[in-house]
């Protein structure tokens, strides 16, 4: 019969509380267990003394007799100094996905090409654009004078 030290949860909805229990790892979460060896209150300040209580010597009986306790267990038997626990390192983790590696990739090549565009912009010698706008005071033919709308077809003709 393999066995394992987790956690049961109890407490209300919201309001969790667990204990940390020795059992049977085919039954469910917050089935039966073989023993109750202590409790954790995760609502209570990390430095308090009772948000975590383990019986030391119960946790190392039932590990010396194979016992395997889950990964938050064993963070609280390695701070109880009952057990080490090997520390993890996983440096792709913080790694940014496929997708994410292209997107910086591309914003990264539009940044070079605007930069280099701007350059270009500054070092290329300024011209004077022609002004082929007309001067103040002056009409195109485009707008004309009042007299020459009205006497456009759209008038009927007097007679």
């Amino acid at each position: 019969m393999a066995i394992s030290i987790r956690l049961s949860r109890g407490g209300a909805k919201k309001r969790p509380y667990y204990r940390i229990v020795v059992a049977d790892v085919r039954s469910p979460r917050d089935g039966k267990y073989l023993e109750q060896i202590g409790t954790y209150n995760p609502l209570l300040p990390k430095d308090s003394a009772e948000r975590v209580k383990i019986n030391e010597d119960r946790a190392r009986y039932w590990l010396g007799v194979g016992a395997q306790a889950t990964d938050r267990v064993a963070r609280f038997l390695d701070a109880a100094g009952v057990k080490e626990r090997a520390a993890r390192n996983n440096p792709n983790k913080a790694e940014p996905g496929e997708k994410a590696k292209e997107r910086a990739e591309e914003r990264a090549t539009k940044a070079a090409e605007a930069a280099e565009a701007e350059a270009a912009a500054k070092a290329a010698p300024v011209e004077e654009t022609s002004s082929q706008e007309p001067a103040e005071g002056s009409e195109t033919p485009a707008t004309g004078d009042a007299a020459a709308v009205g006497a456009s077809t759209d008038a009927p003709a007097e007679g």
